[in-house]
């Protein structure tokens, strides 16, 4: 069944208050999401290649418990390494013949540390814990179809949207850039743990960053202070060029203060957090469109890790987005889309119980213009899904 709505209330961008947050490429709930989404895209290559499908897994109940390090100006040591513990449910067996998960998990961990952290070395800084265990015979029995079409494996509500807003894009285009090749070129010394805050009101934006900088490159409380403000320069510059808002503040690693020496600076040995202060989750990051945005309706689904080809919390959450995406750039009159798709264990992927479509429509446009396109859109997203979970098998597709 499809449902479509207008929506008569005032879009997220013209409302008076804002709030967006991004968590970047080395915060640990960033890391907890990436690295088990890694895991399930290495699975599930190794699946296809020995069986040409995808078989049973969820690796979407992570955890990255801190580690603990000793900083100073000009360096500093590991005393503890962080420990990622991998878990929830997996194949090892089909047809006979053994997978060899928990050494593939440990492997798409490593990897992924190593492409993405440029100071974490895997072998050393970190220790790993694989609680992987087989799935139940009813979520298993899912997957013994060679192929067609799965049904889902679980009962969900899972929404999209788009597009994103003036706040919304700002805040994800300063975590990239900070979090850039470039920049890291320029600025060896910033770790890749940042998040960012982004607070508007009216056509005020208020940025708050924390990024650590790097003890093995800041020899003095008097360096860090004079980098920092070259940085944060940097921000403010890299902010001012979208010329989207009349006054921006940004304000830089909140909780320093002069004159405390290494108990007022935010220092990092290995550029996350997850060495010493903060350990990480699985689905208290990002949504999949790489926002945690207040001012959205937002469901509770974490994707990351989840199996590609009929969880739902996964396939939805990310589907929502990219028919929302597609309806906005398909039908003119179309402001601001909500696509929402609800699921009922058991049922086909291709047959969910419930897609809600909300749209907010420029002026001197009906609900009868848009109906027959908007329909078309989501039954062509529908039936063209068995393509897109290859896809999300691929990684092709962000989940953070």
């Amino acid at each position: 069944m499809i449902v479509i709505e207008r929506l008569t209330d005032r879009s997220v961008g013209d409302r008076k208050i804002e709030i967006v947050e991004r968590k970047g490429t080395g915060h640990p709930d960033f890391m907890c999401d990436s690295i088990m989404e890694s895991i399930s895209v290495a699975l599930s290559r190794e699946y296809r290649d020995k069986f040409g499908r995808v078989l049973h897994h969820n690796i979407d109940k992570g955890l990255i418990a801190a580690g603990k390090t000793l900083n100073s100006f000009g360096g500093g040591s590991l005393v503890k390494p962080m420990e990622i513990i991998i878990g929830d449910r997996a194949t090892f067996e089909a047809d006979g013949r053994e997978i060899p998960v928990k050494k593939i998990a440990v492997e798409a961990a490593k990897e992924w540390i190593r492409n993405n952290l440029r100071y974490l070395d895997p072998e050393r800084h970190v220790s790993f814990r694989v609680v992987l265990a087989e799935g139940s015979a009813e979520l298993t029995d899912i997957f013994r179809k060679a192929d067609g079409v799965k049904a889902a494996n679980d009962t969900s509500a899972l929404i999209g949207f788009y597009p994103l807003s003036t706040t919304e894009r700002t805040v994800l285009s300063l975590e990239r850039y900070l979090n850039s090749r470039e920049f890291k070129k320029r600025h060896p010394e910033t770790g890749e743990d940042v998040k960012v805050m982004g607070f508007r009101k009216g056509k005020t934006l208020q940025v708050t960053v924390a990024m650590p900088l790097l003890s093995g490159f800041i020899s003095s409380e008097a360096e860090y202070f004079n980098r920092k403000e070259i940085i944060r320069k940097k921000m403010k510059r890299f902010l001012d060029s979208f010329g989207e808002f009349e006054h921006i503040d940004v304000v830089f690693n909140a909780l320093d203060s002069k004159g405390k020496g290494l108990d007022g600076v935010y220092l990092s040995l290995l550029g996350t957090s997850a060495e010493n202060a903060d350990s990480g989750q699985v689905g208290r990051g990002n949504r999949v469109n790489g926002l945690i945005s207040l001012n959205r309706p937002m469901g509770t689904e974490a994707a990351a890790g989840k199996n590609p080809v009929s969880h739902v919390g996964k396939i939805y959450n990310v589907l929502a987005h990219k028919t929302a995406e597609k309806i906005y750039k398909n039908v003119d009159s179309a402001k601001e889309v909500y696509v929402i798709f609800l699921s009922r264990i058991g049922t086909p992927v291709t047959e969910p119980p419930l897609v809600s479509v909300q749209v907010r429509l420029r002026g001197g446009t009906g609900m009868r213009d848009i109906s027959k396109p908007v329909t078309l859109i989501v039954e062509s997203e529908l039936s063209d899904i068995s393509r897109f979970c290859e896809k999300l098998a691929d990684g092709l597709f962000p989940v953070c």
